[in-house]
């Protein structure tokens, strides 16, 4: 099998790094453990299996199936090794600069693969996170392949297969009528949604958010994945703004206006402060009714 050897001349986090791209515990695409990590993908040249490890000042990595080469050329990427941190500046609040003092090897890369952030991300739109996750794997059992490769893993559905599915073959596995329906119509646009790594930033989210049921949330969530944007924010999340408020204003409630505002010092840099929140730790008080979890299958 192909493998890869690269030299890091700064730290890399490899576990937080490549964390982005797991949906819940028992996510059967990828697994990140410690300082490894393996992924599967559907690549432009055929379904792959990546293996990586962060070994002191060296990432070794070694890739199974026909898309081995085009998962190894694409390692630096995925790992943020080209992460450009230009007007980053931690210094505009102590957490923040403290939390990127310990975390400085938490990088922000890209997969290049929009689909695959696009499918779990419709999933996760205004369903808890143990519903969506629910999902993925149902879907990754009923439509996906073995990944190629020694670890048993999975490949995600392709989008043809979910694409030709019938909205009520979703919902045995936890997927509503509403995300069934917007997850065929953007499966069946596909390739026009690859693209969008090549396209201007704003041009980019313009194409994502130009389908009725694709919002700011979720282009943000695949931005950030896909293309590695620095400044994603999730607008629309249940927790953000409230994590956000209570780190840096000690305001254990707020909405999304409040979030952007405390956020702006880091225009530019947002997502790479949320995503050094996020690894804190930090979390507001709990109070107030949570998010229930339904059953769909149920229903």
């Amino acid at each position: 099998m192909p493998t890869r050897s690269l030299v890091l001349d700064s730290p890399l986090d490899l576990g937080p790094t490549l964390a982005i791209h797991v949906h819940g515990g028992a996510d059967p695409t990828i697994r990140v453990r410690g300082s490894e990590a393996i992924r599967t993908s559907r690549t432009p040249v055929g379904p792959a299996t990546l293996w990586v490890a962060a070994r002191g000042e060296r990432l070794e990595a070694e890739a199974w199936g026909p898309g081995a080469d085009y998962l190894l050329d694409g390692l630096p990427a995925l790992v943020g090794l080209d992460d450009d941190r230009s007007g980053f500046t931690p210094s505009h609040h102590p957490l923040i600069a403290e939390l990127d003092r310990r975390h400085r090897g938490i990088r922000l890369g890209r997969t290049g693969a929009v689909m695959e952030a696009l499918i779990p991300a419709i999933l996760e739109q205004k369903v808890t996170g143990k519903e969506a996750w629910r999902g993925i794997r149902g879907m990754v059992r009923r439509w996906g392949e073995p990944a190629p490769g020694p670890f048993g893993l999975r490949l995600l559905p392709s989008p043809a297969a979910l694409a030709a599915a019938p909205y009520h073959a979703f919902h045995p596995i936890g997927i509503e009528r509403r995300r069934a329906d917007l997850l065929r119509r953007v499966c069946d646009r596909a390739t026009r949604f690859e693209e969008i790594v090549s396209l201007p930033r704003e041009a980019a989210y313009g194409r994502l958010r130009s389908v009725p049921g694709i919002g700011p949330w979720t282009a943000a969530e695949v931005m950030l994945r896909a293309a590695g944007d620095p400044d994603a924010v999730s607008v629309g999340d249940f927790h953000l703004p409230n994590v956000v408020a209570f780190a840096l204003a000690g305001e254990p409630r707020a909405d999304d206006r409040r979030m952007l505002e405390l956020l702006e010092p880091w225009r530019g840099h947002r997502a790479r402060v949320v995503r050094l929140l996020e690894v804190s730790g930090i979390q507001p008080p709990s109070f107030g009714p949570r998010h229930a979890t339904r059953s769909i299958a149920a229903i």
